[in-house]
């Protein structure tokens, strides 16, 4: 059921399916159409604190992130002010049904609902008394922990390993965190996954767990790599896990066959970061998450010429050349799947003591994506005439993404 809402209904509409019993999830994301904001995105969910039932407000920004818990009768201030941001997805979820609420840039309110076609239980809310909250806990036995050498057979985490299960935790917060963005929970089969170099699947094996296992959201997920030596690791792994929905091949990323619901590109050296990209573009993937790595394409290229002459005494120096050319790169990336039609960030996934290279591109396909947004389409070129460059994503997206610049032009 669709259909238009004016303002006040809508801000009725959301605060009564938070504040009802049946409620269960709600997430405030995408562009802001009322007061100035700080966030990307919000999550708000009821939990047990201290044996009473909480309201947690999970903040995300660009440089932070924030989480405050609020009793029943103190979330009515937070709760209106998350309103007010006048977020332009707003997305509930409750014990019987989904309700999806848009906001143009005109400021006219859109709502879906459906009802869920086996109405579930509506859990009590989720106890918050232990000492952290993550999709792996340490000190429980986790015989997936095990067999990766993370962990002993009791759960206490080698002290070698903690950067390790510490980086695992974080990936799957951020796969938790857009899974219900990108409607996935729904789809009536299995969610095909691809991780475009996986190396020692770490957080390959580890997505495939906590999903199917965990979750209980059936996941069936490719890994490929072209060093033969880390995917016959990979295969054993996956042997003793029993994990028959895992495969492994030998190959180069972007040459997979396969219509990939989520792509991973975690770790992926220089331009195979774009090539991984370019695969989630034709796949039309609803949920891309990648870490890029050895940024070398653009370092080569970049000089301060032209407009960027300005950049002359940071560009001199060959550490700060090659950390600004990572940005560039990335700035490019994120631009690019703009303009196909995904909402798109670049958050800081984990801190820089577990990997040095912690930045994560995090990309939704919107469900009626707008390909080609004139305004993104502007703000690309410019970047390329400042630093006269035009960047690897732009070859490996192909003739779609070019004819789009090339009309812009």
């Amino acid at each position: 059921m669709e259909k238009n809402l004016d303002r006040d209904e809508m801000r009725e509409l959301i605060g009564g399916a938070v504040r009802g019993d049946a409620f269960r999830r709600a997430t405030f994301a995408g562009a802001t159409r009322g007061f100035a904001c700080e966030w990307v995105r919000v999550v708000v969910r009821p939990i047990e604190l201290r044996g009473e039932r909480h309201f947690q407000f999970a903040y995300q920004g660009a440089k932070k992130a924030v989480t405050k818990n609020f009793l029943d009768d103190e979330m009515e201030a937070p709760l209106d002010e998350l309103i007010g941001f006048g977020f332009a997805g707003v997305h509930i979820t409750t014990g019987a049904e989904e309700i999806d609420i848009r906001t143009s840039r005109k400021g006219r309110v859109h709502v879906g609902r459906h009802k869920l076609k086996e109405p579930v239980e509506v859990r009590e809310a989720e106890s918050h008394n232990r000492i952290k909250d993550v999709p792996l806990p340490e000190g429980k036995a986790d015989h997936l922990l095990e067999v990766m050498g993370i962990a002993t057979p009791d759960g206490r985490v080698r002290p070698t390993m903690r950067a390790k299960f510490t980086q695992i935790n974080e990936f799957l917060k951020q796969l938790r965190h857009v899974f219900d963005d990108a409607k996935l929970a729904d789809l009536g089969r299995d969610v095909s996954i691809l991780d475009c170099g996986c190396g020692s699947s770490y957080l390959t094996l580890a997505a495939h767990h906590y999903l199917n296992d965990v979750l209980s959201v059936p996941a069936r997920i490719l890994g490929v790599d072209v060093n033969e030596e880390v995917i016959r690791k990979s295969m054993d792994r996956a042997d003793q896990l029993g994990a028959d929905k895992l495969l492994f091949e030998c190959r180069r990323i972007g040459t997979a066959d396969v219509q990939a619901d989520i792509v991973f590109a975690l770790h992926a050296c220089d331009t195979a970061t774009d090539d991984a990209i370019a695969q989630a573009v034709r796949s039309e993937a609803r949920l891309l998450l990648s870490v890029p790595c050895c940024h070398h394409d653009l370092n080569k290229v970049i000089r301060a010429d032209g407009p960027a002459d300005v950049l002359r005494p940071v560009l001199r120096h060959g550490i700060l050349l090659q950390r600004t050319a990572d940005l560039v790169t990335d700035a490019f990336r994120a631009l690019a799947l703009r303009i196909m039609g995904y909402r798109t960030d670049v958050v800081e996934f984990v801190a820089t003591e577990h990997t040095p290279r912690n930045l994560m591109i995090r990309a939704v396909r919107a469900t009626f994506p707008k390909v080609g947004d004139a305004g993104h389409i502007a703000e690309y070129i410019e970047l390329k005439r400042f630093w006269r460059v035009t960047p690897y994503i732009e070859k490996a997206l192909g003739e779609p993404f070019q004819q789009l610049v090339r009309a812009a032009s």
